[in-house]
């Protein structure tokens, strides 16, 4: 049986169970359940579409190019859903050119209400089983001061609506920062075991979605169709890892690149690669992706024999966000003199802006499967076809998605420029 596969995204959260196939239950937490007597309350939710479709996959070809840009020379992994989700949350309590902002890199030419409805349905209706699990979790945590923070329950019953999301009042002392990333390791499996070092003295909330997903390849790779091979990572130096060999049925090509799919167990996930063909830089490859164009490659692959090789790999990853969503178009909220988001909180202290928005992230693909798991932090601080054969080895850098196959959006993408 495989281990876990995938986690994703933490703004802050702690919750005991979730609207979207979270089981189990958190270590227990010395905090004030702010949600105690607020029920979610039904809502209908937004089917996928198009336009949905579109804007999700604009919106992680963004955060990956950006993420790529920060991290030059390493490896890359993000989880597009488990930021927007964090995102998201925390933009329910944004207004005016704050809000402005937010939504039009969230959601493009979506509301902010719309897009509510569509991240309901979506994450609900990823699908999850034994050998492909899937789970969401989603908190918020306030500090315990009423003389300085007031908090707008209409910004509570929203999340609780439409991100099942938990609220809890807490010291922001040491045990609080323990509950919170024992929280994280609770719900990241312990992949990811810890998302803070120290609660700022300005810190007034945070906002957390965890993501986890756990997958066992369709079929798994035999001992034989392991073996020795060189792959030159991004600095040009050659070194000798595991390949895993297999005959893939799924083959994907673009003007510069080519690749194939690896369906995981239940064929409701995919793992995808995409290999930049000999000459074409990486770097400039994934600057000229287009989320248009990203998604007619996925969706339209041709059908054939691929002889698929893929070196086992893992990492961690993490990068402070706060240029990279400035820089995408949502600057005012990291600044305590514009920032708006009066429809969340209200503070004694001054204004209430961004503070920092970090994600962490981690990966190891082997002959079973795939185990990964990130987490998102939003910390809010205060002021004072025919059949063909072809060939893919993945002995240089490479790109690679986990791909939902209902709607072909990826729930992770990264990179990989070094195997260690």
């Amino acid at each position: 049986m495989y281990k876990k596969v995938f986690l994703a995204i933490l703004s802050i959260m702690l919750i005991c169970s979730m609207a979207v196939n979270l089981t189990g239950c958190a270590t227990k937490v010395q905090a004030v359940d702010l949600m105690e007597g607020l029920k979610a309350n039904p809502v209908t939710g937004k089917s996928v579409d198009d336009a949905f479709a579109q804007s999700q996959m604009r919106l992680a070809v963004e955060l990956f190019q950006s993420s790529v840009l920060e991290s030059k020379g390493e490896n890359v992994l993000i989880s597009p859903l488990s930021i927007q989700l964090a995102l998201a949350m925390t933009a329910n309590g944004a207004d005016g050119d704050t809000k402005a902002e937010m939504e039009a890199l969230l959601g493009g030419e979506i509301s902010l209400e719309d897009l509510n409805e569509y991240l309901y349905s979506y994450v609900n209706n990823l699908p999850s089983a034994e050998k492909y699990k899937f789970q969401i979790a989603n908190s918020i945590w306030f500090r315990d001061d009423e003389g300085r923070l007031q908090v707008e329950q209409d910004f509570l019953q929203k999340n609780a609506n439409y991100y099942g999301a938990q609220a809890y009042k807490a010291a922001f002392d040491d045990q609080t920062l323990k509950d919170i990333n024992n929280w994280v390791k609770d719900y990241t499996d312990g992949m990811i075991d810890s998302i803070l070092d120290q609660i700022d003295e300005d810190a007034v909330m945070y906002l957390i979605n965890a993501l986890v997903f756990d997958a066992e390849w369709q079929r798994v790779y035999d001992k034989s169709d392991v073996y020795k091979g060189k792959f030159t990572n991004i600095g040009g130096t050659e070194k000798q890892v595991d390949m895993m060999h297999s005959e893939e049925t799924v083959y994907l090509q673009d003007e510069n690149a080519t690749g194939f799919m690896k369906p995981y167990s239940g064929s409701k996930y995919n793992f995808a690669v995409l290999l930049p063909n000999e000459g074409v830089d990486i770097y400039e490859y994934i600057a000229g992706l287009t989320g248009e164009e990203l998604m007619e490659t996925i969706s339209t692959p041709q059908l054939g024999m691929v002889m698929a090789t893929l070196p086992k790999f893992s990492y961690e990853y993490d990068l402070t966000m706060n240029d990279v969503l400035k820089e995408l178009g949502m600057p005012s909220a990291f600044s305590g003199s514009t920032a708006d988001f009066s429809k969340m909180a209200h503070s004694s202290r001054g204004n209430i802006y961004i503070g920092d928005v970090l994600h962490k992230t981690f990966i190891s693909v082997d002959e079973l499967g795939t185990k990964a798991g990130a987490v998102t932090k939003v910390q809010m601080n205060d002021e004072s076809a025919p059949m063909s054969e072809w060939v893919v080895t993945l002995n240089r850098p490479f790109v690679y998605m986990i791909i939902d196959n209902e709607t072909n959006l990826p729930v992770f993408i990264g990179t990989v420029m070094d195997v260690t």
